[in-house]
């Protein structure tokens, strides 16, 4: 009985581990589209502006300002 917990254990944890892996690359993924491809950040906005404001807000702390408002300018010039 102890045995089949140990291994019920570690399965767990290695599935854990592995989703955990996941979401770190599926995030860093997301996060490099984001900060090389402006119409990607277009489709972003459109898809899923929740992400797009998060992405926004981390970089805005990181001291890289003025993307959005580039972003803004050029989808609002190319609506013209």
């Amino acid at each position: 009985m102890a045995r089949t917990m140990e291994s019920l254990a570690k399965k767990i944890f290695k599935g854990i581990l592995v989703a955990e892996l996941v979401g770190v690359f599926g995030a860093y993924f997301l996060f490099t589209k984001m900060n090389t491809s402006q119409d990607f950040r277009q489709t972003m906005n459109k898809k899923f502006p929740f992400i797009l404001k998060v992405y926004y807000k981390s970089i805005e702390q990181a001291g890289m300002h003025g993307i959005r408002e580039q972003d803004q300018q050029k989808w609002l010039n190319s609506k013209n």
